[in-house]
């Protein structure tokens, strides 16, 4: 059975503004009922926001772990606009990490938040931010997930990566799966491939996306929260 034909736990949301270097990004928490046991922030892909049907579908999966989710716009109105306009912003991966840690650090002071440990998600150009994010502040990232994702991207920063990494390709995406390859070669942390047979980079075929979200699941799971099965 799809993992997504199971009952959500109803999350408590809440739409928030947190400070970046300057800057106001957007996002959404949404909080499982009762105390959530652990935390995943995602960072996502290029041309993509916290609105990602995509994201939003596995976050809606991890809850039921209980995870609480974060999904947030590491771009702003005005450089979303500039993207739409043909900007390069998407690929300024120094800035969204640095944006990706300011979340994690207004995590950390969050109350609803206090003492969980937290993962990130990254999809395209926001694994690379995951990445870095994760050599910038190992004691705060318990683990990352990459679905898709360009971990190429993360430069020098993935000699610096100590902490497990999932990096989830599809098997008709041979061009990134091979990038994917090679980034796990620079990487010291404990790094897993899971191939994902039949789909392509955006896990649009029957049961693709399913598959990813039950991966990040599991890993997430016997990462970030005390009792996993």
């Amino acid at each position: 059975m799809s993992p997504f034909a199971r009952p959500d736990i109803t999350p408590v949301t809440r739409s928030i503004t947190l400070p970046a270097g300057g800057t106001v990004l957007h996002a959404d928490l949404d909080l499982p009922k009762g105390r959530a046991a652990g935390l995943v922030v995602f960072a996502h892909g290029s041309g993509s926001s916290r609105r990602s049907p995509r994201n939003r579908a596995v976050a809606a999966h991890l809850r039921t772990a209980p995870l609480a989710t974060l999904l947030l716009d590491l771009l702003t109105e005005d450089e979303d606009a500039e993207e739409a306009a043909g900007g390069v912003l998407r690929f300024d991966v120094a800035r969204l990490a640095e944006r990706l840690v300011a979340a994690l650090e207004w995590t950390r002071d969050e109350p609803t938040l206090r003492g969980t440990k937290a993962g990130l998600f990254g999809a395209s150009t926001g694994a690379a931010a995951a990445l870095v994010a994760a050599a910038s502040k190992p004691t705060w990232v318990g683990a990352v997930v990459s679905r898709g994702g360009r971990p190429d991207l993360a430069g020098p920063a993935l000699a610096a990566v100590r902490t497990p990494t999932l990096l989830i390709v599809g098997g008709d995406d041979p061009e990134v799966l091979e990038l994917n390859r090679r980034a796990m070669e620079a990487m010291p942390a404990a790094v897993d491939l899971e191939v994902v047979p039949g789909a392509s980079h955006l896990f649009e075929e029957p049961g693709a996306l399913d598959e990813v979200a039950r991966l990040a699941r599991g890993f997430f799971g016997r990462h970030l929260l005390p009792r996993w099965p």
